[in-house]
């Protein structure tokens, strides 16, 4: 077998450069990887996209590595971790071309992005992976006991190196073709329910200045307040400062993003938020971000209100987006019931595994 050289991923200040060859072959490999494991194609992302993210480490550290053999870039592998001094996990994706699959080489950059985690100090490494709405054959049922996933090579790695599936997550699509009846009879009985105590707010970005501490501080509670399993999600610090620098990366990266959110009038307190972004081919699938309802607020139909009320305004500002995404835990039955109550259908789904380091 031929020597496999791995290396530190350049991250290129231009994407027209000569130096961003292997950005775009990073971006690519894992394109085409997602699509084989998902089995559709919803799910890509572009390398305009991505890359504000990885020159802008402010808040997050990104780290790539490169696979290479005779010269032939055959991998990729990504570390990313929350620069606060508190945090003790770390996110890691491995991708290789087809081709190569089952040559070692998936094998040598997941050995690298552990490496370096415990070099950093994490005590625990996550990776997510995706999976056919289709079963086929063996699946495997997350520690939750909620959802299953067949196997792919992927997550027969991860199993192989100790990762424990914690987590299954639902792909859904709602097809945004045809009128979206139901989604305003869903809003307008939503509203009725929740009461004069709460009143619709959207924006698209940039967030206007009064509402960056308000949006800040619901984005925040997404690493308390979402079902997570036993996956060790570390909270991260959001301000107004770190609202500004988020939008300045959707921007860079040529997306829109249209936020609406419930404020609660007697408090002043934004306490849900739905995000939907599309990226510079505005024709092309819309994906949903965050969505949430504090704890303190739930029961009052507010996960209904953000989200229908951001999907018709949405209409409007990307007409020609034929399907929405969104992703929500299995256990997440009052998201879920929002979303089959409106006309969302399973189109994919993800696994969320993670090791604990030595």
């Amino acid at each position: 077998m031929s020597e496999i050289i791995i290396t530190d991923l350049v991250v290129p200040e231009r994407l027209d450069s000569a130096e961003a060859a292997e950005f775009h072959a990073m971006v690519t490999i894992g394109n085409r990887q997602a699509e084989l494991d998902a089995g559709i194609d919803d799910l890509s992302e572009t390398a305009e996209e991505l890359l504000p993210s990885w020159r802008d480490q402010t808040d997050r550290s990104q780290r790539g590595f490169i696979a290479r053999r005779h010269g032939e870039i055959v991998g990729a592998a990504y570390l990313s971790t929350a620069n606060d001094e508190r945090a003790t996990s770390a996110d890691t994706g491995v991708m290789v071309t087809p081709a190569h699959w089952g040559d070692g080489v998936e094998q040598a950059l997941l050995e690298r992005v552990e490496q370096t985690a415990r070099e950093l100090g994490r005590s625990s490494v996550q990776s997510w992976t995706l999976h056919p709405a289709a079963s086929n054959g063996r699946m495997l049922t997350p520690t939750t006991g909620w959802g299953r996933v067949s196997t792919t090579p992927l997550s027969e790695l991860l199993i192989a190196h100790g990762y424990v599936l914690e987590q299954v997550e639902r792909n859904s699509v709602l097809p945004l073709d045809r009128p979206l009846t139901m989604v305003a009879e869903k809003l307008r009985a939503a509203i009725a329910f929740a009461g004069d105590d709460y009143r619709v707010v959207s924006w698209t970005l940039p967030t206007p200045e009064h509402l960056r501490a308000g949006y800040a501080d619901v984005i925040s509670r997404m690493a308390t307040d979402v079902p997570s399993g036993d996956l060790d999600i570390d909270e991260e610090v959001w301000d107004a400062d770190r609202v500004v620098r988020h939008d300045r990366n959707i921007a860079d990266g040529g997306q829109m993003l249209s936020v609406t959110a419930v404020e609660h009038s007697p408090t002043g307190r934004l306490v849900a938020f739905n995000e939907l972004v599309i990226g510079a081919d505005r024709s092309g699938v819309t994906h949903q971000f965050g969505t949430l309802v504090v704890k303190e607020h739930r029961g009052r139909r507010l996960g209904t209100i953000v989200k229908c009320a951001n999907l018709l305004r949405w209409r409007d500002i990307a007409p020609g987006s034929p399907k929405v995404s969104t992703f929500n835990a299995e256990e997440n039955r009052p998201m879920l019931d929002i979303n089959e109550a409106i006309g969302f259908v399973p189109a994919s789904y993800a696994g969320g595994w993670q090791k604990k380091l030595d």
